[in-house]
């Protein structure tokens, strides 16, 4: 299992810190060390972390206003002459761009990584037209794009310099709300791979992002009624590690999924996706169903929508209700 974070300071960030400025700072250290590392931003440094890359590394650091289509493709013929472009923006803004990121980045096979703030309800305030609740599921149908959605601080700087790394386009999630310390600081982030961070034999919750901190608390929850849950981190969508999931089914018989995100073509879609080929059982899925959102803060929204702690234990005793089906 995943070493969960103890009490006390953290090497990268303290409890509460957001996503991105874990990024923010993870790239920004990064570029001192790789001087192929660019960042691409859309007039939103200050909201997607990347300002410590700007103050440091102003010469490595582009500016393209409120241009994400223009930058999307500028980034792609970066990367064809050897640079490591990071394209930053938020990730509604990155759906406006999606046609330039699947011809110039996902179609030509080049190494760009775009990393998005603001995704989901975590947005809040910003109301329904700024919440992506679709970006993983788009990105996740372009052909070679990695997709990756950490879930916290220090997760969030190991999955940066895996990304940096690793040769390929990658879409990865960061976060605006501050993020409850998950991990300690010798934490091992590998693309791909999933982590289990409490063991069970009931129920599995395989969650993403800000949902894996609900898994645990829900985990809880069911614990006191007598139900014994694992809970699974899983960063990255895809590729989704497939034997993990095989082996949840096989070891527990049922699933709940948990993004903040829609219940179409995300995590959940990812996770069926493998059930279906290895070992089906009765799957609950937490997530925003097939509606836009609304303005209000983060956790208010989380409840709103369904996507708390109690409604993903609720949805861990429908699965288990679930398994004697006759099908």
């Amino acid at each position: 299992m995943a070493a969960l974070a103890e009490s006390g300071p953290s090497l990268i960030g303290a409890s509460g810190d957001t996503l991105r400025e874990a990024f923010g700072r993870a790239i920004a250290r990064l570029g001192t060390e790789d001087p192929r590392i660019v960042v691409l931003d859309a007039d939103v440094a200050g909201g997607t972390g990347t300002h410590h890359f700007r103050a440091g590394l102003p010469d490595r650091f582009y500016q393209f206003g409120i241009a994400e289509q223009n930058m999307m493709s500028a980034a792609g013929g970066l990367a064809a002459v050897g640079l490591v472009p990071f394209v930053t923006t938020f990730a509604v803004f990155c759906l406006r761009a999606l046609e330039q990121a699947r011809l110039s980045i996902a179609y030509a096979g080049r190494n760009v990584k775009i990393v998005a703030s603001h995704p989901g309800l975590d947005v809040g305030p910003d109301g329904g037209s700024a919440q992506a609740l679709e970006d993983l599921a788009a990105f996740r149908a372009l052909p070679g794009m990695t997709v990756i959605s950490p879930a916290d601080p220090i997760e969030m700087a190991r999955a940066t310099e895996a990304v940096a790394a690793f040769e390929g386009p990658v879409y990865m999630r960061t976060g605006r709300s501050p993020a409850r310390r998950l991990f300690a600081d010798d934490h091992v982030f590998v693309i791909g791979k999933g982590q289990i961070l409490r063991e069970g034999t009931d129920v599995t919750l395989i969650a993403c992002g800000v949902e894996v901190a609900r898994a645990l608390d829900a985990a809880e929850l069911l614990a006191g009624g007598g139900i014994s849950a694992r809970v699974v981190n899983m960063p990255t969508i895809k590729p989704i590690d497939a034997a993990l999931v095989a082996d949840c089914a096989e070891r527990t018989g049922a699933i709940v999924t948990a993004e903040d995100h829609s219940v179409h073509g995300g995590l959940g879609g990812a996770v069926s996706e493998c059930l279906a080929q290895s070992r089906p059982v009765p799957v609950e899925f937490v997530g925003v169903r097939d509606c836009f959102g609304r303005s209000g803060e983060p956790e208010e929204l989380a409840e709103a929508y369904g996507l708390t702690a109690p409604h993903i234990a609720a949805a861990a005793r429908r699965a288990i209700a679930r398994k004697g089906e006759t099908r």
